[in-house]
């Protein structure tokens, strides 16, 4: 197992590099090959600091995406946070499964902002947070479009394809396998959003491809096959969006033995990661 002592101290050293804007794009290039880029308008990805649980923000120059709203004390801080950027409208809310810790917050982002399109799996879950989210949505005569093959859209030059499930089973009480898995393509950086996808949706999308920035699946919890997918997806750095009692310390060896540059909103806080196209810097509170 990690030595907690060692992951801690590679956490700060990351905290440190990162208050300079630590820059993680593809660092496998030769350097001798680089050439200068034109530099686009930048994108900006928010990792809310909201504890075992995904809330993300996509900010590009006209349009607004969110990835999940966390827990429904959460939706108040995203729509804080947007309101602030003089952001009143979502183009699309993309709820990658129902569980209380993803959809929790989306009533109140529904009921505070013009929310345009909604993509969420085709499955049904009861619970007091789908209930609020289901007033919400027939309250504001939004029609969410159910994923059942995938689904990609194009704003302000960035380009997302949501991958769907491709079952309608994966077992009793195993929601996360659901989760849709959004791939956000910016020129050369590529982001990879997993949801709490676990191993039978992780196989599923095993030929997704590479990546510069990964949102690892499930908070960081242990997964069988993450290995395997981090082989395949190969990204430089990455984002775990969880509790420090749910980061797994076997998952926490697999990112450190694989040299991939992570952060952790239980030890950073809120993340920010940002692109203009042929790069990514990450920012972060703590």
């Amino acid at each position: 197992m990690i030595d907690p002592r060692k992951f801690t101290a590679a956490v700060a050293a990351a905290v440190l590099t990162c208050l300079s804007v630590f820059s993680c794009g593809d660092k496998k290039k030769d350097s001798e090959e680089e050439v200068k880029k034109q530099a686009y308008p930048e994108v900006k990805v928010t990792f809310l600091n909201v504890g075992k649980a995904d809330a993300m923000v996509i900010r590009s120059q006209n349009s607004t995406v969110i990835i999940d709203c966390g827990e429904k004390g959460d939706g108040k801080e995203i729509v804080s946070m947007l309101e602030n950027e003089g952001v009143s409208s979502v183009d699309y809310l993309i709820l990658t499964h129902y569980d209380k810790d993803h959809v929790g917050g989306a009533a109140k982002v529904i009921n505070k902002l013009e929310v345009k399109n909604i993509l969420a799996p085709d499955y049904d879950k009861s619970s007091e947070e789908m209930e609020k989210y289901n007033k919400a949505i027939t309250e504001h005569n939004i029609t969410p479009q159910l994923l059942t093959s995938d689904y990609s859209f194009t704003l302000d030059d960035v380009n997302y394809t949501v991958s769907a499930p491709e079952q309608t089973f994966y077992g009793e009480e195993n929601e996360n396998d659901f989760s849709l898995i959004t791939k956000m393509q910016y020129h050369d950086m590529t982001f990879l959003f997993t949801g709490d996808a676990m191993e039978q949706r992780l196989e599923e999308v095993m030929d997704i491809g590479k990546c510069n920035l990964l949102k690892v699946p499930y908070h960081g919890r242990n997964i069988d096959n993450l290995g395997e997918f981090l082989d395949n997806t190969d990204p430089d750095c990455a984002i775990v969006c969880t509790s420090a009692d749910e980061f797994s310390s076997k998952t926490k060896k697999l990112l450190n033995d694989k040299d991939i540059t992570t952060y952790a909103t239980c030890f950073n806080g809120k993340i920010i990661a940002s692109t203009d196209g042929t790069d990514i810097s990450i920012d972060s509170e703590k």
